[in-house]
């Protein structure tokens, strides 16, 4: 079985098409690595590259992307919807084939310890790769943001990074490096211009406040289309498929008197997720993968 890891970063530029094309580059130059998929937010202010390769190649294609990110990325001018604590804000590596989680954990933390070394950036380590309790989450690793940590990481010994400086990087601020599975970023979007109501149906459907498993969400607004958003990170479709959520978050709407005006997936997402939705909201007795005609022509 060929040896494949993907590799999501996430990084907070996402209105200079100019940079997010640079650090693109940077991740295609390495031998061995592919971009797979490119997406900006500008709303968000963030952008999401995906590519794959061997653990040798995605290694060093991620390492590329921290250094053009870097370079490109004034944390002190970034504002955006979307939490964040520096320019290459999370940096997830995922097994795909012939890898093994322990083995992405131990890309995380080299890759993680070398970008705090060549690049004096402090690393977090969350998900599979963390090395305290408390800091697997995510949302954990990130709260209070930017200027919340830039305030915190040099007086509070709970906030010390687990690579480099207690200090955060001059423009680049800080950056979270980690292992986890595959993961599903969707958004919903709502056709009205009260934040408030996607903020409710947010709290409503998280598994942090007694919603949905697997599922972490959070409420936006986007100016530019004059809508709100629920934001969602499916950290598990195998627990909640995207059925699920969203007609969830439909009936929610509906009691607060609003239509859904669409959904969007961010990056990447797996055919059995899709399989798995489709399943549940056709009621398809005995469906098998094999009945999808592609699958089938890939074999």
């Amino acid at each position: 079985m060929a040896e494949v890891v993907e590799c999501v970063p996430n990084f907070s530029e996402g209105r200079k098409r100019e940079v997010v094309d640079a650090i693109a580059r940077a991740i295609a130059a390495v031998p061995g690595a592919t971009v797979l998929d490119q997406e900006m937010d500008a709303n968000h202010n963030r952008s999401v590259i995906t590519f794959i390769g061997s653990r040798a190649a995605v290694a060093e294609a991620a390492f590329a992307a921290a250094r053009t990110a870097v370079e490109q990325i004034d944390m002190s001018r970034h504002h955006g919807e979307h939490p964040r604590v520096g320019a290459l804000d999370v940096l997830p590596f995922v097994p795909i084939s012939g890898v093994t989680m322990d083995d992405c954990v131990g890309l995380a933390r080299r890759v993680g310890k070398r970008i705090a070394d060549e690049l004096q950036v402090p690393v977090y380590l969350y998900e599979a790769a963390a090395t305290r309790p408390d800091r697997k989450a995510l949302p954990e690793v990130r709260r209070g943001e930017y200027e919340g940590l830039k305030a915190e990481i040099e007086t509070n010994p709970d906030r010390k990074p687990d690579f480099g400086p207690s200090r955060m990087h001059p423009t680049a601020g800080a950056c979270i490096v980690g292992a986890r599975p595959i993961l599903i970023a969707w958004n919903v979007n709502l056709a009205t211009k009260d934040v408030a109501v996607a903020k409710r149906i947010a709290k409503a459907i998280r598994e942090s406040d007694g919603g949905l498993p697997a599922v972490r969400a959070k409420g936006f607004e986007l100016t530019d289309k004059g809508m709100v958003q629920v934001s969602m990170n499916m950290v598990d479709y195998s627990k909640t498929n995207l059925v699920r959520a969203f007609e969830a978050i439909r009936s929610l709407a509906h009691d607060a008197g609003v239509d859904i005006a669409e959904s969007e997936v961010i990056g990447l997402v797996p055919l059995d997720a899709i399989l798995q939705g489709s399943e549940a909201y056709f009621k398809l007795a005995g469906f098998k993968r094999s009945q999808i005609l592609e699958t089938r022509l890939w074999e």
